[in-house]
């Protein structure tokens, strides 16, 4: 499944483990300057789970077939937590087609003695809260993920979910080596109070995709283009204006 609006310059967004669900508020922000993809990763949500899909780095040469078969080019590549690391994946095999890379709470790489939230060891309730700042937006979300309509969509996720990052645990031992091929303009913005992947993270990537900028939004948890859907915007619009500058 595929959802798109507005116009110029293509963003691509990568959703995280949750799936890409319906149009949110922070992709209207967006689609107001761009034309705005979000694709439901294979296995996820509606999409059809495919034989072949085993691991991250095949939904990146999914996505690399995906750019091709849509022709795009100067493609501004959003990637969120889970969608962040087949966004890194992608960026390391081949960057023809993109104009800049945005990894947002990313999973994928492996930061030593950085206390980290096990997701797979949480209650689905504890899971929601893990992921937020403020208390009350996480009893907003908790309300919303719980109704029964979104059960199986929910379920399928996890599985899926599960298959792709079970072990090693939400990482592949093997990226780290291969960040320095990344040769676009990336930014990384991480939440101050991220529990899933600590913004030790984002210090980590830094060193290791050459000339990446770090953005840290205040008050702010996992999930950046929710809790602080202004600041969010306002970074990333922020460093597409810098780029363009640069030009």
């Amino acid at each position: 499944t595929l959802m798109r609006a507005g116009a110029g310059r293509p963003l691509l967004i990568l959703h995280g483990a949750g799936g890409a669900g319906s149009w949110l508020p922070y992709m209207a922000d967006l689609a107001a300057r761009h034309d705005v993809i979000v694709p439901e990763h294979p296995g996820f949500g509606a999409s059809d789970t495919p034989d072949w899909l085993d691991t991250i780095p095949d939904l990146a040469g999914f996505y690399l077939d995906f750019l091709d078969q849509l022709d795009l080019n100067n493609v501004d590549l959003v990637g969120f937590s889970l969608g962040g690391w087949i966004a890194a994946e992608l960026a390391a095999r081949n960057t023809r087609r993109l104009a800049s890379l945005t990894l947002v709470a990313a999973a994928g790489i492996h930061v030593k003695g950085v206390e980290q939230v096990d997701s797979f060891l949480r209650t689905d309730e504890q899971r929601i809260r893990d992921m937020f700042h403020d208390p009350k937006r996480a009893d907003e979300m908790v309300q919303h993920l719980s109704r029964p309509d979104l059960e199986d969509i929910n379920l399928k996720n996890r599985t899926i979910t599960a298959k792709l990052i079970w072990q090693p645990r939400g990482y592949d031992p093997h990226l780290h080596k291969w960040l320095h091929r990344i040769d676009v303009p990336t930014l990384l913005v991480w939440g101050d109070s991220d529990r899933l992947f600590p913004k030790d993270y984002a210090f980590a990537y830094q060193r290791l995709i050459p000339e990446s900028k770090v953005a840290i939004i205040p008050n702010c948890g996992h999930l950046p283009q929710t809790e602080q859907r202004q600041a969010f915007a306002g970074a990333l619009e922020g460093f597409f204006d810098t780029m363009k500058v640069a030009a």
